[in-house]
Formats: C-alpha cells, structure tokens, sequence
C-alpha cells in the first residue's frame, strides 16, 4: 500500500527478486498475526528496561472521557473521505514494521546529504533502536493494562492482535520523528512533528484506537526518543576529530588525482559501539604494504579485472556503488531487509527487533571497518596503480570514495548484516551469503578497492554479525523460526 518512491530501477528490481526468492507460501495464513505477549519483557537498548518510562492507566470505561472518545470515533467515521483512506493506509504496516515509513525517510534524507557511510548506519541503528525500545515498552503496559481495542465503529484497518493502549503506532511515531529531526537538523522539526500526529491520528480515523491511545502511545515514544538522543550524544560522532596520517602518499592514503578532499569521519573508527567492547575489537593485521610484491600484484589483478569486466559483474558494480545520491551501502541493505520482512509478515515486535539487529549490526560494522582504515591508512586502487607505475593514467570503473581502502566498508556492512539476516531467516541463508558475496567482489569490479579490502572485511562482518547474533540469543525473544532457543 505504501508508495516505495525514489528507488532506482535497478533496486526495484533487485527488490522484486527478492520477494520472489522468499516466496509466498499461503498469502492467507500469513495473513492471520498471532499476538505477541512476551515482547513487553524483551531486552531493550537504550531504556534500562521497559518501565523506565512510566505510563498511567487508560481512562476507565464508564468514565467520561472514555464515552467521548466513543463519541470522537462515531464522529470520524461519519465523514470519512477517501483522502482519510489514504491516510490511514499510509501508516497502516499491514505485513511490514510499523516503523518503514519512517525507515523510507531515514533513507530519503541521507540520499540527500554528502556521502558518508558511518554517519549514515549510525542513523539507521539510533531511529531502529529508538522503534524497537518504544515498541517493547509499548508491549510492556498492553499487557499490564489489558484494553481491547475499540468496538465502536467499522475498521480501516485491523486493530491487531494485542491490547490497544498505548498505540505502538503513536509510539513509534513520536520516538522516530524525534529521534530523525536530531540526526537531520536541516530538515523541519515541525513537519517530522505533524507527521507523527498524523500517524497517530490514522489510528483514530480508522476506528481502532481512542484517543487516549494516541495519546499516550505519543508520549510514550517521544520519551524514548529523548533517551535515544541522550545515548547518541555520548557515543563520539559529534567529537572534535584532528587526525594525524602516519606518513606521506604514496605509502599511505591520499585523495583521489585531481582532488584535494579531506577523509570522511576518521575517527569514526573510536565511536561507542552497541555490541563490540570497542571498535578495534575485531581488527585485523596490516595490508600489503604498498611497492611490495604483494601489493604490486594485487595492483596489476585489478587492472586486469576491469580490463575484462562482464557486464553482469558492471551491472553489480553500479548497483553496489552507494555513491552520493543514494541511501549508501546500509540503506540498500535496509531496503533488502524491509522486502523480506513484507514478504514474511512477522508480529510487530519480531519486525522491529529485526530492523534493529540488522542495523545495530551494520552500525558496529561501520565502527570496526573505519578503524582498520585509519589504522592502516592504505591507499585506493587509484592511487596505488598510477604511483607504482603500473599505469600512470588508470582510472577505476566507479568514482573512488573519499576515505582509505582497506578494509572495505561495504564488505564488512554486507559480512555483518547477512550473518544477522541468515540467522532470522534461515530458510534464505544462502541468499544473503550470496548477496554479501557480491556486494564485497562488486568493490573489486568497481576498481575501487582489492581483493584483500573485501575479503577482511567480509571475515570482519561476519564477527560483527556473530556478535550481536549472542546477544540476541539472549534478549528474551522466541528464536527465529527454524532456530533452537
């Protein structure tokens, strides 16, 4: 129901391959969501548990105020209007997370801004993390509270399985709007604030929640948010960086030819992690130095690779790239995870705990990678193929990024959130492997990184990936299906 805009045709396609290797299985029964009891004891990440923020008990049902949110049903439902549908179906998530709206415009806002690949999964994990915590929370008072959903007027949209109050729609609205107006302070405040009153106002509008859940839900979430934002603003990224290089180009990494860029986020590589004990934890020994023979062979095999490129190993090249312009290598792999999801139909809360591993999972990745790089400092296949004299005028098949090579970010993204994704969905393990697998060799075809970037950076993914596996073994949720607890 929702409008997917923006995405290139290539993804789409890509998307619509991957609903089709998910397969369908019977629409109908997946269909019917079963409720999901437990996920208020669930462990959080930000919130020391889901009662740090307390909620009061809904209005009583023979209260006034509970027979004028009755009234206030009756009322919308007597001027319903097809722009009210349309309403309503934009924040409805039938089969998807409740928070994919706001994922979508975490990807559209960082499409919009200059490329940087850490910045970018540091948001996707803070506006997941902020979803899943106001989600358990939300879970937590369902069930202390118990209040069936409204009975008054004919549905919109199903009320779901699980008590009304508070609205998780509210609460997810109030806690990602204003997690995403921190991240993106160039973009209104106001406008992500009306978004989420309209949100939780479709609730309303579609006669399956009062207003009191609204309310609450609203509140709720934008408490979490506070939370979330306190947490991001201790974890380094908004630090003064002065970076020192060890030594000079050649050895060492230099802006592309032509170029007088600084490096991205150098010390993106010292922030907070949510799951490794730092981001050094899982680094690995040095590159082949440059002018040795290690190096100069790898320098004339990606001369060679591009010489012979296919145009299957072009096309992944392009779609892989994650330049400016797009939702970077994170963001596409959002995209993958947000297709299988739809295609699944999970409960709620198993659809936002699973946004929230994939993301938490990159985000480390993003810490572990941009500490190998400015470790080691290596230069780009652009640079090291002209300064080792191989060919003083080569030039990759993609733009070359603005941050040194080894170890390759999207290898260690891709490596990280397919150990994750393969373990919710295991029936589709062999898919993500195989997605990871090409997005790390598509760096390599690209002529913007070697082949040692995307294979360390692969074995240092999947570390990262195991990492948060374990703690999810441990957070209270059903193991996926197929998976012993």
């Amino acid at each position: 129901m929702r409008n997917r805009r923006g995405l290139p045709v290539a993804l789409l396609l890509v998307l619509t391959l991957v609903a089709a290797a998910c397969g369908n299985g019977d629409d109908d029964a997946q269909e019917v969501q079963p409720a999901e009891p437990s996920a208020g004891t669930w462990k959080t990440w930000v919130l020391a548990a889901p009662t740090d923020i307390a909620v009061p008990p809904p209005p009583d049902d023979d209260s006034a105020q509970a027979r004028a949110e009755e009234q206030e049903l009756e009322d919308f439902a007597s001027r319903r209007t097809p722009e009210v549908a349309d309403i309503v179906g934009k924040w409805e998530g039938i089969g998807e997370p409740v928070s994919a709206p706001w994922m979508e415009m975490a990807l559209e806002f960082v499409s919009a801004r200059a490329k940087d690949p850490p910045i970018s999964s540091r948001a996707y994990a803070l506006l997941s993390v902020a979803a899943y915590d106001a989600m358990v929370a939300t879970w937590h008072y369902k069930y202390q509270y118990d209040r069936e959903a409204p009975d008054v007027v004919d549905y919109l949209s199903e009320p779901g399985p699980d008590p009304s109050y508070p609205s998780e729609h509210a609460a997810i609205a109030g806690a990602a709007s204003k997690v995403l107006a921190y991240l993106f302070p160039e973009r209104p405040a106001l406008r992500l604030d009306e978004a989420a009153e309209q949100a939780a106002d479709s609730r309303v509008f579609a006669g399956v929640s009062r207003r009191s859940d609204v309310t609450a839900g609203l509140e709720l979430g934008r408490a979490v948010a506070d939370k979330v934002i306190a947490f991001a603003k201790e974890d380094g990224a908004e630090n003064p960086c002065n970076p020192r290089r060890p030594g000079n180009p050649p050895r060492y990494w230099a802006p592309p030819p032509g170029s007088v860029a600084n490096p991205v986020q150098p010390c993106a590589g010292t922030w907070k992690t949510w799951v490794l004990t730092k981001g050094d934890q899982f680094r690995p020994g040095p590159p082949p130095v440059f002018g040795s023979p290690e190096f100069l062979a790898q320098a004339r095999e990606i001369v060679e690779v591009k010489n012979q490129l296919t145009p299957d190993q072009r096309r992944a090249a392009t779609f892989w790239a994650g330049g400016e312009g797009t939702p970077l290598p994170a963001g596409v792999w959002n995209q993958v995870t947000l297709a299988y999801l739809r295609d699944r139909k999970p409960t709620e809360p198993q659809a936002e705990r699973a946004m929230a591993l994939a993301n938490v999972a990159m985000a480390d990745a993003g810490v572990a990678a941009w500490d190998a790089k400015y470790t080691y400092w290596d230069p780009r296949p652009e640079n090291g193929v002209r300064d080792s004299g191989i060919d003083r005028n080569w030039e990759p098949f993609i733009e070359t990024p603005f941050f040194p090579s080894y170890i390759s970010g999207h290898a260690t993204y891709s490596g990280a959130v397919a150990e994750v994704l393969s373990w919710i969905f295991p029936d589709n393990e062999a898919d993500f492997r195989a997605k990871a697998n090409e997005a790390a060799d598509s760096r390599l075809w690209g002529g913007i990184h070697w082949r040692s970037d995307n294979e360390v950076g692969l074995e240092v993914g999947t570390k990262v990936g195991q990492s948060v596996i374990e703690r999810a073994k441990g957070d209270g949720a059903p193991p996926p299906s197929g998976r012993r607890a």
